[in-house]
């Protein structure tokens, strides 16, 4: 009898070292909480903010919060299958950290088709930053206090931004000119010949890059493939780009116009000089960013083109008739 409890107990402990300390959940869900600092469970309406980390199995980075410089901010969503992230972020609070598990296939919704990814588990590292409960909160008191929350993160970001722009200088070395609207501007390979004009077309090639090194955007093939943001269905060669029309943000409009065919720099941008205080889908507010730019050929419009020929203005008559097309109800 004690043999088969002896037996048991230390096949108990074997299947614990197995699974590193990690406790089941729903769907096949594995979780290991590494800081609970006891707040309340966050529930299925109220507003996080959380720091991520996706990865394989392998510890391959699918996705992180940290390398795009920006927390995913949502109301917490019900899960959409037993053991998903969702699930997992519900047996946590504000200011707790976890490793959760999701078993690929158990969340995989009928008809889905699996990811093509090796391993069983997408695994993600889990900070709550911020929870705002909805309870029994009104929406509009509710939607104000995320508002508030948000505009102090938003300062917070707008005070760091010179900081990371010295950090990012310092740590790369680099020696360049900062100009009067706050680009700094350094050459990394000379280029000859005469520099854009407005309304130059410029072809260049480029890298955009967050201050921590994160690639965002690229059009070049071999970059692309490296640091695995290739993307099939784009065309990798130079962008035409129009200098100083405001076809592009400002740093690049400033730029541009600082270099000849053949040359290429590096732009540190301010986020003045970028997607300002708004941001955009990928880059949020306050954040400046990093290019690496080529110039390949600079076009100059044709001095001789044909310009096209305006419309003859409408006719009293013309008008009238125009009116009354517009007026008439549409047919069925």
């Amino acid at each position: 009898m004690k043999k088969n409890l002896m037996f048991l107990a230390l096949a108990a402990i074997g299947l614990a070292s197995c699974n590193g300390g990690f406790k089941k959940g729903t769907g096949g869900m594995l979780y290991d909480i590494h800081v609970d600092k006891g707040a309340p469970r966050i529930k299925e309406g109220d507003f996080v903010s959380l720091q991520l980390i996706a990865k394989t199995d392998g510890d391959s980075v699918l996705m992180s919060t940290y390398e795009q410089g920006r927390p995913i901010l949502t109301l917490l969503q019900k899960a959409q299958t037993p053991g998903d992230i969702f699930a997992g972020v519900k047996l946590l609070g504000e200011g707790d950290s976890a490793t959760i598990k999701t078993n690929i296939d158990s969340i995989m919704k009928k008809g889905m088709r699996r990811p093509p990814l090796k391993g069983k588990y997408i695994v993600y590292e889990v900070k709550i930053d911020k929870v705002i409960p909805k309870g029994k909160m009104a929406d509009t008191a509710f939607n104000s206090a995320i508002t508030a929350y948000l505009k102090t993160q938003t300062e917070a970001l707008k005070k760091a931004e010179p900081e990371k722009v010295k950090k990012y200088i310092d740590a790369n070395k680099l020696t360049g000119t900062t100009t009067a609207s706050g680009l700094f501007y350094t050459v990394t390979k000379q280029g000859t010949g005469d520099k854009p004009a407005v309304g130059d077309t410029v072809y260049v090639n480029y890298v955009g890059k967050f201050v921590t090194g994160k690639l965002f955007e690229t059009n070049i093939k071999d970059v692309a493939q490296k640091e695995k943001t290739f993307n099939p269905m784009m065309q990798y060669k130079p962008i035409p780009v129009a200098v100083g029309v405001k076809a592009v943000i400002p740093g690049w409009d400033e730029g541009l116009q600082l270099m000849n065919k053949g040359e290429k720099a590096t732009f540190v941008i301010p986020s003045k000089l970028a997607y300002g205080e708004q941001g955009n889908q990928i880059i949020q507010p306050f954040t400046p960013l990093v290019f690496d730019v080529e110039v390949v050929n600079i076009v100059h419009p044709d001095p001789n083109a044909k310009k096209p020929t305006p419309p003859a203005p409408l006719t009293l008559q013309q008008l009238q008739q125009q009116a009354k097309q517009q007026q008439a109800p549409a047919k069925k």
